[in-house]
Formats: C-alpha cells, structure tokens, sequence
C-alpha cells in the first residue's frame, strides 16, 4: 500500500485584509514618512511596542520607513496615534 498524499494547501493570500485602509500611499519611491501626534500614556503595551517598531518614541518625531503591507499594518494598528507625512 501506498501513504496517501496529502491534500493541497489553499492559498491564504485572498482571505487577508486589506492593510492599507485609507492611509494614503507615500509619493516617493516606496518609502513612508510619519509622525508621532499621540502619546502612548494609558495605551496598550502592544501600542507602545508598534510605535518603538516604527521607529518613534516621542512626540512629534518623525520616522521615514519602507512602504511595505508589514509596515502598512503597523501604521494601521496605531493610527490614532500617527500620521502619515506626505513629501512635497
């Protein structure tokens, strides 16, 4: 007798969310400039973690990052606490 096979996998790829909800895309070649306007005071420490992720700390600092759907995401988790910095 011969092992059965396994089943094929199904791609995942069309049931993930869509990370870029009305964040505005960057108009230099794919990097993303934002800036820290709220404090992580009183926040979850998953907030904190995604800021320090994103490369700010404290108020008012200014980050420019790869415009990846990773970096999109994390954008997308601590919006109320961002913006996105658009380059002349």
């Amino acid at each position: 007798m011969m092992p059965a096979q396994p089943a094929p996998r199904v791609d995942a790829g069309s049931r993930r969310p869509q990370l870029n909800k009305g964040i505005p895309m960057a108009k230099s070649e794919k990097t993303v400039t934002i800036e820290q306007i709220g404090s992580p005071i009183r926040r979850p420490c998953i907030q904190r973690a995604t800021l320090v992720g994103l490369g700010l700390n404290k108020m008012h600092r200014r980050s420019t990052l790869e415009d990846t759907p990773a970096v999109r995401g994390m954008i997308w988790k601590v919006q109320h606490l961002v913006r996105v910095v658009e380059d002349a």
